[in-house]
């Protein structure tokens, strides 16, 4: 793509587009916004693939923390976000959605049971931060309780992924 090459962009299109489209729609909550993002992020793309550092990550982490930026930053331009809880987001759509490695699926699969395990306390506060790109500050304020509550529950749901993931590895990880 560096190199104009078009047919590259049609590669990295097909080979990414399901999975920046599901992220899109569980973040805007509208599929025509969320088709309009990942057009306009692919285009950016385009224009600044030479910024591809692959030495702090795969293609897909790259797409990915694009389109996220993208999306909130239109989601506070809207002055709006969504509270939803993971039983309500369809997280299944990433593991369809192809990417980088052959075992994506599994291991979308693994973090959603992970997330699950966790008190819904820590669980709420994650996907605050991840989903909805909230500030340790933002979460407290929207559920009024003190930002050392939600650092505090942060860390501790943290923890307890990596536990829960490096176990199911086997200690592996």
């Amino acid at each position: 793509m560096a190199c104009g090459d078009t047919d590259s962009l049609g590669d990295l299109h097909d080979r990414y587009v399901g999975l920046l489209l599901a992220t899109a729609i569980r973040i805007l909550g509208n599929r025509r916004e969320a088709e309009d993002l990942v057009h306009d992020v692919l285009m950016e793309v385009w224009q600044k693939c030479a910024d591809y550092d692959p030495g702090r990550g795969s293609v897909r982490t790259w797409l990915l923390v694009r389109l996220r930026s993208r999306a909130l930053d239109r989601c506070r331009r809207a002055g709006r976000f969504r509270v939803e809880t993971l039983e309500d987001r369809d997280l299944d759509d990433l593991g369809q959605a192809g990417g980088d490695e052959p075992g994506q699926r599994l291991d979308h699969d693994r973090v959603r049971r992970a997330l699950l395990e966790l008190p819904s306390a820590q669980r709420q506060v994650l996907e605050l931060a991840y989903f909805d790109g909230l500030s340790a500050t933002e979460i407290a304020e929207r559920l009024a309780v003190p930002v050392g509550t939600v650092k505090s529950r942060t860390a501790a749901g943290l923890a307890k992924l990596r536990a829960a993931l490096h176990a199911e590895d086997g200690g592996d990880r």
